[in-house]
């Protein structure tokens, strides 16, 4: 189970996450975002380990922001919050990795995701509200069953270390990893290192025991 820390924006506290090792960690590239990321020096983010794919979290941006900021900061993964369409996905579908976002509630339809198989690598599943993610609310699991493509996805949306346990109970084939947010934070931005200390274990515990 693959673990990505999302919403970093400061520079010690990056370094600070970096050490703990996950596999992707998340920018967000968003300004109205509390956890925009704003201009990040380029230092920092050459300093995360190739081990780590630096993730861009955008929202309905234009094609030649995202490639600029690809190259500006070597960003190995593009995560996308928006509107962005397959034509738009498929762009970028060769030079980086695609995280195509969808919120989830009891009403959405799992077939329009059918339309973007062939242009993203991974969707994230997070709670269906009226911003774009980063709402420390988490949805019904059980929605995850219908869900049918062969393309990995993340969870996201409300994980914390009071319902990361229950995470064990999700058997879907394509369930890739954890997308980890708010509620390791002690302010915006700010992750709280011990917390994710917690989880990565608890996490690492759970994905030795699916292996089981």
């Amino acid at each position: 189970m693959k673990i990505k820390v999302c919403g970093l924006k400061y520079a010690e506290n990056i370094e600070a996450v970096a050490a703990l090792g996950p596999d992707y960690v998340g920018f967000v590239c968003y300004a109205p975002s509390p956890r925009y990321a704003g201009e990040l020096d380029t230092n920092t983010t050459n300093g995360v380990p190739q081990s780590i794919r630096k993730t861009a979290v955008l929202v309905n941006e234009d094609r030649e922001t995202v490639v600029a900021l690809i190259n500006k900061y070597g960003f190995d993964a593009i995560q996308l919050h928006g509107s962005e369409d397959t034509e738009f996905c498929a762009y970028f579908k060769d030079k980086v990795q695609v995280i195509k976002a969808f919120g989830l509630n009891e009403q959405f339809d799992f077939k329009v995701l059918e339309d973007f198989s062939d242009s993203v690598d991974i969707f994230l599943f997070d709670t269906k509200t009226n911003i774009h993610g980063g709402s420390g609310k988490s949805f019904d699991w059980s929605l995850l069953e219908n869900y049918r493509l062969n393309i990995p996805f993340f969870l996201s949306g409300g994980l914390s270390l009071e319902n990361l346990e229950e995470v064990k109970n999700i058997r879907h084939p394509q369930f890739y990893g954890v997308d980890l947010n708010s509620k390791f934070e002690t302010a915006p931005g700010m992750k709280d290192i011990g917390k994710l200390e917690e989880a990565f274990n608890m996490i690492k515990q759970t994905t030795n025991e699916l292996r089981g």
